[in-house]
């Protein structure tokens, strides 16, 4: 997968970023497993986890850095090992 705005690669995660009509989405790919981080489309809502890009909301946060600690527990990786696409880099409040 070739890295641009909306993708990005880290030795073990591979992140996608994309928006509905509804949310921005992030999405977190590892060994088969799934984390998502949810932001209204406006992007001025709280953060949601999920365990997956339509899966289950785990918790809110209001910042990114909090909903990226809780993707990367999900994942089993610290969240600073998680790659960050450049279009996805402005969530949170």
């Amino acid at each position: 997968m070739s890295e641009d705005a909306t993708t990005a690669e880290s030795d073990s995660v591979t992140a996608t970023y994309r928006e509905t009509d509804t949310e921005r989405l992030l999405v977190f790919r590892r060994d088969g497993s799934e984390a998502a981080i949810a932001q209204n489309i406006e992007g001025y809502a709280m953060l949601k986890v999920r365990d997956g890009a339509d899966g289950d909301e785990l918790e809110r946060y209001y910042g990114f850095d909090m909903a990226l600690d809780h993707a990367g527990e999900l994942l089993g990786v610290a969240s600073h090992d998680l790659p960050v696409p450049e279009a996805a880099a402005d969530m949170g409040m």
